[in-house]
């Protein structure tokens, strides 16, 4: 049986720079204009890596932790933009299924569907799902991660209450900065709960190599026209903390 090795990905430099600081016997190597951070976390092996935005690059990131480094599972962690009304700023959704909303080959084939694989959408093995459903949700309880921040950035984001929510989650090369567009989105997917730029891509390189993986995304902004401020200082104050919590918790 292959060695356990945990690949742990984020799409932004923030999200994984405290994992980083989690390795012991720490090495880098630069390959493909990433630098792929290897050591162990909780005695398990692992390599971290910021595989910068979009679908492309996170496939290619990600790919590249298969083939060259090994893992054997994935975790992505990183921030969404809120879809459903559901959702708050310091939310979090687990992903139990993905789809590229802006996957269209019609009409040689249905709208989201993937050339030559035949399938919409694309789901985490239950197991690895279930696991961390329970994992976030003892993170989450009690306040745990909200009471990380500060009082003056818990009051500045509105973080009274935290809560998980599980389901749908849409990728594509777009950020959301409008109600319009999440109109848009809603009127073709009515059950997404947030958007992003990588989760769906990755998905599909995880399915494609039968590597187990979880997509976890912590909500920064609501997608409308307050999003750029929202998500920069986001990232900047809170994203950080919460992403290095979640994986603390899901390499226990």
């Amino acid at each position: 049986m292959k060695e356990k090795r945990i690949g742990i990905l984020g799409a932004m430099p923030e999200e994984i720079n405290g994992v980083v600081s989690l390795l012991k016997d720490k090495k880098e190597i630069v390959k493909g204009m990433r630098t792929y951070y290897t050591g162990t976390i909780n005695n398990v092996e692992a390599v971290v890596v910021f595989s910068r935005w979009g679908k492309v690059a996170s496939a290619t990131t990600v790919t590249h932790l298969i083939v060259e480094f090994g893992i054997t599972e994935l975790i992505f962690t990183g921030v969404a933009g809120a879809i459903s009304k559901d959702l708050n700023i310091g939310d979090i959704v687990i992903a139990n299924s993905l789809v590229q909303h802006d996957l269209d080959a019609r009409p040689i084939m249905k709208r989201f569907e993937i050339p030559l694989l035949g399938i919409t959408e694309l789901y985490p093995p239950k197991e690895v799902l279930d696991n961390t459903i329970v994992r976030i949700g003892e993170l989450v309880e009690n306040g745990n991660l909200i009471n990380l921040l500060s009082l003056i950035q818990q009051e500045k984001f509105s973080l009274t209450s935290q809560k998980v929510m599980i389901g749908k989650i849409a990728s594509g090369d777009q950020f959301f900065s409008s109600n319009l567009e999440k109109e848009n989105i809603l009127a073709v997917l009515p059950d997404v709960l947030c958007v992003e730029m990588e989760g769906a891509a990755v998905a599909q390189v995880c399915f494609e190599y039968g590597i187990p993986f979880v997509i976890i995304r912590t909500i920064s902004d609501a997608a409308n026209e307050n999003s750029v401020i929202d998500f920069n200082e986001f990232i900047s104050q809170v994203a950080s903390k919460f992403g290095l919590e979640i994986i603390k918790k899901l390499t226990k």
